[in-house]
């Protein structure tokens, strides 16, 4: 059966595309001995620092969507890991700054290369990487991800019982 059939809705096809291509690039970058995650956040520190940004972990979170926490505890793995090194913001002593070391960059170019190779592959259907279908998609995807999420409120009347 086909994960396009009728009935599945937009949030369920959008969770599962997540989890095939989090599944897909764990599996693609696990011969360089890292996660999807890992992935995710040594990719975007690559192309920050060559756009000459040295980001704080903070600023990276926002940059992926993960949250701080997790930021922090996979920079102190990628650390402990010799692939980039976290040194105290001189202008906020409460800030981290990240930076890839020598080895950190080689192992992140090697892996932006393998999944660029798994992307083209996946996005065959759509005509390829570069096919008006993918732009359209890629559009359609960032028209999502703009949408801001309502914000939680913990004290909202309306979802709380009333007692007699």
């Amino acid at each position: 059966m086909s994960m396009g059939s009728p009935g599945h809705t937009p949030g369920f096809l959008v969770w599962r595309l997540a989890n095939k291509w989090r599944v897909a690039v764990d599996r693609a970058v696990a011969p360089l001995g890292l996660t999807h995650a890992q992935y995710s956040l040594l990719a975007s520190l690559y192309g920050m620092q060559r756009a000459g940004e040295r980001p704080s972990q903070r600023r990276l979170a926002d940059h992926t969507g993960l949250e701080a926490l997790y930021v922090s505890k996979l920079a102190r793995a990628l650390e402990a890991a010799g692939l980039i090194e976290r040194t105290r913001d001189p202008r906020d002593p409460r800030a981290v700054q990240l930076a890839l070391t020598e080895p950190g960059q080689a192992v992140v170019r090697q892996a932006i290369a393998v999944v660029q190779e798994l992307l083209e592959r996946l996005l065959e259907p759509l005509g390829g990487l570069d096919a008006p279908g993918t732009r359209a998609f890629t559009d359609e995807l960032t028209t999502l991800l703009d949408v801001p999420l309502a914000p939680s409120v913990p004290n909202d009347q309306s979802t709380q019982r009333t007692t007699p």
